[in-house]
């Protein structure tokens, strides 16, 4: 091999070993691209793959769940027809419709709870009940038993209590309203929370004002309604600092507000009463407040003018014979009275009569003689009446 050979030889060898080298780079670097290549061509496959998958179970799921619903809604068991026999089913204060559903399904009323649910959703009163008891049936289509819960069909009474009544006159008028009897309300009146004031005694406190009353009310429940309306009506009115700026108990300040009330025509006429009992006893020496109320409920008759007979009452109610207030209240007023009594009329006198009993009319003096004058003319029109 001659020089140029040589040469040659050693330069091809050199580009074959190169091409060789740079060969196998290649191929390096190809294998490598196609590995790379083939990482992202295998990230690009399973991302759309995995999505799809998940949004498979998602539609499979909600589909499911969806059928589930649907199934529920149209097969929900349940009763036809109005139902047989009788059941009062009490739906509480806060209750949803979940709440009343479940109750019905326990006592029979419907087949299932879901049945009354997709009735009353359906019926868009889901939101329309109210707290009260109901007259439903046993065994009653879930529609029904949503047409029986309709606020308007509670079962409760009113109960209307006017101002100025007794205890006893309370007692007879629950009694007949509720069908309990009048010792039920005596009894459960013992064991109330009263004032302390009050010394066990309700007269004065149970409040005149309209009650809702239910069947599974007792009595002491409706007692305890008409204590806690009395306190807020006191309350909103602020008696007990008003009353000690007048310088009484709210006890006392109970008394006049009842004597008020039932010595009184109208209204109008309240505040002059009121200023009249004050009048008489803030005199030195107090003056006896002389009201035949008073002296007619501790010989529990009724009527606006007292016998002499009767006026001889030994009773601590009987003002005739003694000075100041009587120990308590002798009827149950009303705001107007109370009012009355918180806020006297301005003025001096310290008689009245009412006149013409017929007509409301009461008339008022601080002369002897003038109220002697109004005395000849009530009884020309009260025995004329």
């Amino acid at each position: 091999m001659n020089d140029l050979d040589m040469d040659d030889f050693l330069l091809g060898a050199d580009d074959e070993g190169s091409s060789r080298r740079r060969g196998r780079a290649s191929a390096g670097r190809k294998r490598g691209g196609r590995r790379r290549r083939r990482r992202r061509n295998r990230g690009g496959f399973l991302a759309p793959l995995l999505a799809l998958i998940v949004l498979v179970g998602v539609i499979g799921g909600g589909g499911y769940y969806g059928y589930m619903w649907l199934q529920g809604v149209t097969t929900a068991e349940d009763f036809s027809g109005p139902g047989t026999g009788e059941v009062v089913i009490e739906i509480r204060d806060g209750a949803t419709a979940s709440d009343v559903a479940q109750t019905l399904e326990e006592q029979g009323v419907v087949a299932s709870a879901r049945a009354f649910t997709n009735a009353i959703d359906a019926a868009g009163k889901s939101a329309s009940l109210q707290p009260g008891d109901y007259r439903l049936r046993k065994g009653m289509a879930a529609k029904e038993a949503v047409t029986l819960l309709d606020p308007n069909m509670r079962l409760q009474t009113k109960i209307t209590i006017v101002e100025g009544r007794r205890l006893v006159q309370i007692y007879d008028e629950l009694a007949k309203k509720t069908g309990k009897p009048v010792k039920e309300f005596e009894d459960a009146a013992k064991d109330l929370d009263l004032p302390q004031g009050a010394r066990g005694r309700l007269e004065g406190y149970a409040f005149p004002a309209t009650y809702e009353i239910t069947p599974k009310m007792s009595a002491a429940d409706i007692l305890n309604a008409m204590l806690d309306r009395y306190e807020h009506a006191v309350e909103e009115a602020g008696m007990a600092e008003r009353a000690k700026r007048l310088g009484f108990s709210q006890h006392e300040m109970l008394t006049i507000a009842s004597i008020v009330q039932a010595e009184s025509g109208t209204a109008a006429d309240m505040p002059k009463i009121a200023r009249v009992i004050y009048n008489r006893l803030a005199m030195n020496p107090p003056m006896q407040l002389q009201m035949d109320s008073t002296v007619m409920y501790a010989l529990n008759k009724y009527g606006i003018a007292a016998t002499h007979a009767e006026l001889d009452s030994k009773s601590p109610y009987n003002t005739y014979r003694r000075h100041g207030l009587p120990p308590g209240p002798i009827s149950n007023p009303g705001e107007h009275a109370i009012e009355a009594a918180l806020n006297p009329a301005k003025g001096p006198w310290i008689y009245f009569a009412t006149t013409d009993p017929a007509k409301g009319i009461t008339k008022f003096t601080d002369s002897y003689a003038e109220f002697q004058q109004f005395e000849a003319e009530f009884n020309r029109n009260y025995k004329g009446g």
